[in-house]
């Protein structure tokens, strides 16, 4: 049984279901995801491609649709009884989901059913609240790791719990791209290319938005032939888009068009000149650009790893911040600072994230070639630490040598 939320752990979910299916051809696979895992094959007793939270403000607006999943799922793996069961990422929910199951078995210590345990992808424990980790140790027979300082994290605080480093699945992923070469200096004459990343969530959009357009106007000012591209995962979000751009217009102006990729590019056109948006093909973008200002989160690892100067950025609501603020120990937000344990990337955030605070960053990153060659030879040194490529391969085998271990008495 496979439970993964948001579109991340939906991929990640399919490439392990892949892996373990050319392991084991007969195997049963089913679960919560998204459409990723069903077309990998994963009987999908839940979608869960519509429940995306973050912070306690998104936790309790469905609390109890949440709630109303979790006893859905702990009965449907009671009813079917898998031999292993496997949450990919989507720590907050699957924590929980696997600390049910184990107080289920508990609570029957004469029932036959003694399911694995185990999570693929460590919650950001050494980032907040370190104590879940013992909790961890009791409910988790296996936690595959895809960064490469955890193990060690884990092994400090609860030796007990097994910990694998199969390494970053991102590696393999983007195996048949290769990250541009160091680049040669540009001058103002020059066109660079800059990538818009503002998240997936609209929460995030509608908070990210007002400054990087208006700080893509203030490089824009400085790079008159530059270009940006604005990448979304999802067609869904234009709709909001299409709103932020409109609202710029003088009110005579403002088209009433639907919010289709076309009609919300030209009406961008008329806000934003040198501005396009795409929908996906993130890796084709990156592989093209200069810069990126970036929310934080894994797509500034997916910047890191084609070699993208960035600036990074986030702001959440009032309430979130007051939270996070008092039980976040690291000093970043952004991946490949941390792995790095210095700033490679300019991180701005909640009141910090200005418009010209992110036009500044970029345009110091971007009028300073050899500040940029210097990062790009950070973030090699960071993605060469993630690993081989093969990482969903490496955690499937795991998991079967684990299924395969003789009970213990």
């Amino acid at each position: 049984m496979l439970v993964a939320g948001e579109a991340s752990g939906d991929l990640l979910a399919a490439e392990l279901a892949a892996a373990l299916r050319a392991r084991e051809p007969d195997a049963v696979l089913f679960g919560a995801g998204g459409p990723r895992m069903a077309a990998a094959g994963v009987e999908l007793v839940r979608d869960m491609s519509r429940l995306s939270v973050v912070g306690i403000t998104d936790v309790l607006a469905r609390i109890f649709e949440l709630r109303r999943l979790m006893q859905q799922l702990l009965a449907i793996a009671a009813a079917r009884q898998p031999d292993v069961i496997i949450g990919i990422d989507y720590g907050g929910f699957n924590l929980r989901f696997g600390h049910a199951i184990q107080q289920q078995v508990r609570n029957n210590p004469f029932g036959t059913w003694k399911p694995k345990v185990v999570q693929f992808v460590s919650p950001q424990v050494w980032a907040s609240r370190p104590g879940r980790a013992s909790r961890m140790a009791a409910d988790y027979d296996l936690l595959l790791s895809i960064f490469p300082f955890e193990k060690d994290w884990y092994a400090r605080r609860v030796p007990q719990l097994r910990v694998e480093f199969v390494g970053h699945p991102m590696v393999g992923r983007f195996a048949g791209t290769q990250p541009r070469e160091l680049e040669t200096a540009f001058n103002a004459s020059q066109s660079p290319r800059i990538l818009l990343l503002p998240g997936s969530r609209k929460s995030e959009l509608r908070r990210h938005l007002p400054p990087l357009l208006d700080a893509w106007k203030i490089v824009q000012d400085k790079f008159p032939l530059a270009k940006a591209t604005m990448v979304l995962p999802e067609t869904r979000l234009l709709s909001l888009i299409h709103r932020e751009m409109a609202r710029r217009l003088p009110g005579k102006l403002r088209s009433p068009a639907a919010p289709t990729l076309d009609g919300t590019q030209r009406l961008g056109e008329q806000c934003f000149p040198g501005l396009t948006l795409q929908i996906g093909e993130l890796p084709s973008a990156l592989a093209q650009a200069d810069l990126a200002m970036a929310k934080t989160g894994t797509v500034t690892m997916e910047c890191a790893f084609f070699g993208v100067p960035a600036v990074t950025f986030y702001k959440g609501s009032w309430l979130n911040y007051q939270i996070a603020r008092r039980l976040i120990t690291v000093k970043t937000f952004t991946m490949p600072n941390l792995l790095a344990n210095e700033e490679v990337y300019p991180e701005f955030l909640q009141n910090a994230l200005t418009a010209e605070n992110l036009a500044h960053a970029a345009l110091a990153l971007l009028q300073t070639p050899l500040r940029r060659q210097l990062v790009k030879v950070q973030l090699a040194q960071v993605i060469a630490s993630l690993g081989p490529p093969g990482a969903p391969d490496r955690a499937a085998e795991t998991i079967l040598n684990l299924l395969n271990e003789p009970a213990a008495l």
